[in-house]
């Protein structure tokens, strides 16, 4: 399958989340973490697209590295995590796409959300339930995407 381009905002490992300004074309410190909290892999997004947020596409890419924020990371899309997020009443979609690093070598041989294991994949899910929590924001998974179907939701974007 092709790859994506995928651009990290928050690194591995860090409680500090970080977004990117498009207007300045730097990152701006977003906020910071419950103390114990950190990110669980790099999360980002994936230019030239946009969800119902406005913004683009998120990404989580698993891999047994950090990067920095701004690095653009060639990857494999393995799946999704189709969700709905929810403040004040208003609800839209906000799906996590979760890739592989093409340099990857832990998780190289994965090629589909089936082959993590369950346990991790929940955790992620868990990550963001409470993550959203903190901002006073509902996160709900709805359904895992294989890789197939995450590529066409993303080619749509």
């Amino acid at each position: 399958m092709d790859t994506v381009t995928a651009v990290v905002e928050t690194p591995k490992g860090n409680a500090e989340k970080y977004k990117y300004d498009p207007k300045t074309q730097f990152f701006k410190l977003k906020k910071i973490l419950p103390t114990g909290m950190v990110f669980p892999y790099d999360f980002g997004f994936i230019p030239g697209t946009k969800g119902e947020d406005g913004d683009p596409l998120d990404v989580i890419v698993i891999s047994e590295f950090e990067s920095f924020p701004g690095c653009m990371v060639e990857c494999r899309i393995i799946g999704a995590i189709v969700a709905e997020q929810s403040e004040q009443n208003k609800k839209i979609r906000n799906d996590r796409f979760l890739a592989i690093p093409e340099h990857a070598k832990s998780f190289g041989n994965i090629k589909s959300i089936e082959e993590l294991p369950e346990q991790m994949v929940k955790e992620l899910e868990q990550f963001f339930i409470t993550y959203n929590e903190i901002e006073g924001k509902k996160f709900k998974p709805i359904e895992r995407l294989k890789a197939k179907d995450a590529y066409k939701l993303i080619n749509k974007k």
